[in-house]
């Protein structure tokens, strides 16, 4: 028996429906905000501020370190004394909040858009990403869209989290599982 398998046509794909923020803010961000926030240049404060005055949400103590990449930084909130890792990618193409105290480490993503492979037309599928309080994304490893990191787990490093974790625990693998409770003393 043949089957009668239909293809993917990249040509007919449309983001038409996605709408991320204005268009000359989008502009800005990557002629400027981009160019500087995903640098080798030191400091972390000035990337703070700068990620402020393009709409992010961020309490104080917090640390961005060189070389963070982040898509739109009006869809990003940080909570305090939280530290976000060199080379880190934040693709927010959906609202993307990280609580206080949290750590994402160097290389880790967070992933908040995916492709309807089912449909012809691939289209875009959009779903936030919460990190809460506590939580530590390990270098290396992906937060997948929708997912909540919760409370003080770990994502251990190279790590796939596709579902929610549980609060206080450790996950491992791809896709991640949890490997134990997570005891802090």
């Amino acid at each position: 028996m043949q089957q009668n398998f239909k293809t993917t046509d990249l040509s007919q794909y449309t983001n038409k429906e996605y709408n991320p923020g204005n268009i000359i803010k989008r502009m800005l961000w990557y002629m400027i905000g981009e160019c500087l926030v995903n640098s080798a240049i030191p400091g972390s404060c000035w990337r703070v501020m700068l990620l402020r005055i393009f709409g992010a949400k961020i309490g104080k103590g917090v640390v961005i370190k060189p070389f963070v990449k982040i898509k739109y930084p009006w869809l990003l909130q940080i909570g305090d004394y939280t530290w976000i890792g060199e080379q880190v990618w934040i693709d927010n193409l959906a609202k993307v909040k990280i609580g206080s105290n949290a750590c994402i480490s160097q290389g880790a993503m967070l992933l908040c858009g995916n492709h309807n492979y089912k449909k012809t037309t691939f289209d875009l599928i959009v779903r936030g990403i919460t990190i809460e309080d506590g939580a530590w994304v390990g270098a290396k490893s992906v937060v997948c869209p929708g997912v909540v990191v919760k409370s003080h787990s770990i994502i251990t490093v190279g790590s796939v989290i596709i579902n929610n974790s549980e609060p206080y625990s450790i996950y491992q693998g791809n896709p991640a599982v949890k490997i134990r409770d997570r005891i802090i003393e």
